[in-house]
C-alpha cells in the first residue's frame, strides 16, 4: 500500500483490495476532487468491532439517526463522536513522495491498533477525507445491516463489491456461515464466479508484455529503495 503512494508517474489510482471485484465502469472517479481522499464510510455493526465504544452502544455512522451518540455525562466517558471511518479496501488518492514519507515517519510513532492499515489511514487521512457512495465499495454487511442505503440501486447497478464479509470470499464459499444464505449474497458469489470463468477476459499478452506492463511500477519501487515493514495487527 506504501508503495502505491508512490507511483508518481500517475496523477491519481484507484486502489483496490484483492477481495474486491469491479463490475463496472467507475473512470469518472479519476474526476473527483482533487486534494482529498475519497472512499466508502464503513459499518461498525459487525462483531468485528466489538471492541470499540460505538459498537457497545450500538451506534453506526451509516445511521447516526437510529442510536445517536450520548451527551454531557456519558460523553465523558465515551469521549466525542468518532470521525467518519471509511474501508481501506477501496480509495482514490493522489500519489505523492512526500505524502508516502510521511506515512512512514507517521506509522514509526503509531501504535498498533485493531484494524492495521486501515485505522492507520484513517488517522493519517482524517482531515482530507471524503466520503463516497456505496456503490463504490459495498461492504456486503450492509446488505443486512442497512438495506435502507442500498434501497434506490439495484443490486446489479453496484458497481464495485468488497467480498469482506466472513464467510464471502467466492473461492471459499459454503453458504454456512451466517448470512451467507441469503439469495443477493448468493447471486453476488454467482456473479464473481462468472468473471473469474470468462476466458475471454484472460490476459494472453505473453510474457514480454507482462513484463513491459510492470515496468513502471517496478522502476518506481527500485527508485524507492528498500521498503521499512512494521509489525501490526491484520485487519483481516
Amino acid at each position: 500500500m506504501h508503495a502505491c503512494m508512490q507511483l508518481v508517474e500517475y496523477e491519481r489510482m484507484v486502489y483496490l483490495d484483492a477481495d474486491i471485484q469491479v463490475y463496472s465502469n467507475i473512470d469518472h472517479l479519476f474526476d473527483l476532487e482533487k486534494g482529498k481522499f475519497h472512499a466508502v464510510m464503513d459499518c461498525f455493526c459487525e462483531k468485528t468491532w466489538s471492541h470499540t465504544p460505538q459498537y457497545k452502544i450500538g451506534y453506526c455512522q451509516q445511521c447516526p439517526e437510529r442510536v445517536a451518540w450520548p451527551e454531557q455525562e456519558q460523553e465523558q466517558e465515551l469521549g466525542p463522536p468518532p470521525p467518519l471511518y471509511f474501508n481501506a479496501g477501496m480509495f482514490v488518492h493522489e500519489p505523492s513522495l512526500r505524502t508516502a514519507k510521511d506515512l512512514l515517519d507517521a506509522l514509526v510513532v503509531t501504535p498498533p491498533t485493531p484494524f492495521a492499515e486501515q485505522d492507520f489511514l484513517n488517522l493519517f487521512f482524517r482531515d482530507v477525507y471524503s466520503p463516497i457512495p456505496p456503490v463504490y465499495n459495498l461492504v456486503l454487511a450492509m446488505l443486512w445491516r442497512h438495506p435502507d442505503k442500498l434501497k434506490v440501486v439495484r443490486l446489479d447497478e453496484v458497481k464495485v463489491v468488497h467480498y469482506c464479509a466472513a464467510g464471502s470470499k467466492p473461492w471459499r464459499y459454503t453458504g454456512k456461515e451466517p448470512n451467507m444464505d441469503r439469495d443477493d449474497i448468493k447471486a453476488l458469489v454467482a456473479k464473481w464466479w462468472h468473471i473469474f470463468d470468462d476466458q475471454t477476459l484472460d490476459y494472453n499478452g505473453g510474457e514480454a508484455a507482462a513484463d513491459q506492463a510492470s515496468l513502471p511500477l517496478r522502476q518506481a519501487l527500485a527508485q524507492a529503495g528498500a521498503v521499512k515493514y512494521f509489525p501490526a495487527p491484520s485487519a483481516a
